[in-house]
């Protein structure tokens, strides 16, 4: 109830209003920190000269994007440039065969970047999942493929397997996880779809051809073997109305963010502030409230830059990848909270749709998310952070479903029968408000650390009683209605898209 209900324009105006004051007010508290602790002992290994005529130095905390952009960003070019050209020249001449002249490139890739023996420890993995596939056993297929990505994520038998790999550069131990934890994650989806095909099996080159896709294989995401042999396999190759367009446009989109975020990094140190938690201290509750947050935006960019060029690549490549992640910005559901879409259709597709079934059963659904945050786990590398963030998110996830189920109840379900559409839309909002900031201080577990997520719990719970914990709460009410907004715009032209289709 209230999904399209409509709410008057001049409240949606004041909201609006309130909600940009206070994030302009937050974020003068933030720069205001960032500015006078630039030359902080304490912050010397985390900001280095950056922009000297602006006087400002840069944030180059975040090691992913630094290595992006400096140690990674010649090899990045290099390798997807000749994936175009490659792709092109294949899409050109032999349509029916460029998944095979895909995995060719890929494979040579690997091979030149990496090296001969880290090459047969994937194609050794390749081969056993195949084998198991062979016996079309579902749960030998998750066995197997468990053991198997354990035996990366897992000491010491992660060490004992990239000792393997000689030579010594500074990418060497990402690019070894990342192109093995993601070929695991590939054989299994192969695995578990062969072991659902009704007569034969498919061939050890079919996998050997979604695996050394080369866009996908060092960093995702991850894309279901069914979609990519569907995809790949098609032989006429046509391009949907304004789609190079639409892929210029998100190029340039994705060039405007990696610029943004560079200015961003200059004058907000959001990445190094929550590294000195006695300077962090000081700051005021609104611009705590505000780094924490804009920690969990960046985050978001951050994947929305690397699957959107990667996306975009496989685009050219006429395949349809999955899409990013959606923006923390627009969440207040646990359901929907995930900064990899490609790994969370995996574990929906293979994990949490497969035992939760249609999500309504209390204990089914408890075991489902157990079970998928297992799996997220151990994708993520077990240890005490780790082990945190999956449990409080895994309760998240099932609190949601509770509160849901006590308010379907006949009192609860009368009440809100008789309020008008509006009114129930503003009560849910309220609610939002709060999950909203349960999933900010449960997510900033795993990007910052255990004990800045305890301080900001403690400012805005404890010692910001009622002040700061009401006010916050109130503009965070605000930024729900205004989601909600959104989502009524969005199902209203939906319905009008259906219906039209219709009429045709």
């Amino acid at each position: 109830m209230g999904v399209k209900a409509m709410l008057p324009s001049y409240e949606l105006g004041f909201y609006a209003l309130v909600v940009t004051c206070a994030v302009l007010y937050s974020g003068s508290g933030i720069f205001e920190a960032s500015r006078d602790s630039m030359n902080r002992k304490a912050f010397r290994d985390g900001i280095k000269p950056g922009w000297h005529y602006f006087g400002r130095k840069m944030d180059v905390a975040d090691f992913e994007w630094v290595m992006w952009f400096t140690s990674f960003r010649n090899i990045i070019i290099f390798a997807l440039s000749g994936h175009v050209l490659f792709g092109k020249i294949c899409s050109m001449t032999v349509p029916q065969h460029r998944a095979v002249m895909y995995m060719i490139y890929g494979v040579l890739a690997v091979l030149g970047s990496m090296g001969l023996v880290y090459l047969m420890i994937i194609l050794s993995h390749c081969l056993l999942l195949y084998s198991v596939a062979l016996a079309k056993q579902k749960w030998l297929c998750y066995v197997a493929g468990l053991c198997c990505l354990a035996s990366f994520k897992v000491e010491p038998f992660g060490s004992w397997q990239s000792g393997f790999v000689t030579g010594a550069f500074d990418l060497q131990d990402v690019l070894f996880y990342g192109g093995c934890t993601f070929t695991i994650m590939r054989c299994m989806s192969f695995a578990l779809e062969s072991s659902e095909k009704e007569e034969g099996i498919y061939s050890i080159f079919d996998l050997l051809k979604y695996n050394f896709y080369l866009p996908f294989f060092f960093f995702g995401p991850v894309m279901t073997f069914d979609q990519f042999h569907a995809q790949v396999s098609t032989r006429e190759l046509r391009r949907k109305d304004d789609e190079m367009r639409n892929i210029r446009v998100n190029a340039l989109l994705h060039v405007g963010a990696i610029v943004a975020v560079d200015i961003f990094f200059h004058f907000f140190y959001i990445l190094t502030l929550p590294s000195d938690l006695k300077f962090v201290n000081r700051l005021s509750d609104w611009s705590l409230a505000g780094l924490a947050y804009s920690n969990l935006v960046y985050d978001w960019v951050k994947a929305a830059v690397m699957f959107g060029v990667i996306n975009t690549i496989a685009r050219l490549d006429h395949l349809d990848p999955p899409q990013p992640p959606k923006c923390i910005t627009m969440l207040y559901i646990f359901a929907e909270t995930h900064f990899d879409r490609g790994i969370n259709d995996w574990l929906c597709k293979y994990v949490y749709d497969h035992i939760g079934e249609s999500h309504d059963n209390i204990l089914k659904e408890l075991v489902a998310s157990i079970t998928t945050f297992a799996v997220t786990t151990l994708w993520l590398g077990p240890c005490e952070v780790v082990y945190i963030w999956s449990l409080v998110n895994c309760f998240g996830l099932n609190f949601e479903l509770w509160v849901q189920k006590f308010f379907q109840l006949g009192p609860f379900a009368k009440l809100e029968a008789k309020l008008s559409g509006a009114m129930s839309r503003r009560i849910r909002a309220a609610f939002g408000a709060v999950n909203f900031w349960a999933i900010v201080l449960y997510n900033i577990l795993a990007l910052n650390s255990l004990e800045f997520a305890l301080l900001v719990t403690k400012r805005l719970l404890v010692t910001g009683f009622p002040v700061s914990t009401l006010s916050i709460w109130f503009i965070t009410y605000c930024g729900v209605q205004l989601i909600k907004e959104r989502e009524r715009i969005l199902a209203i032209e939906e319905e009008e898209k259906g219906d039209k289709a219709k009429v045709e």
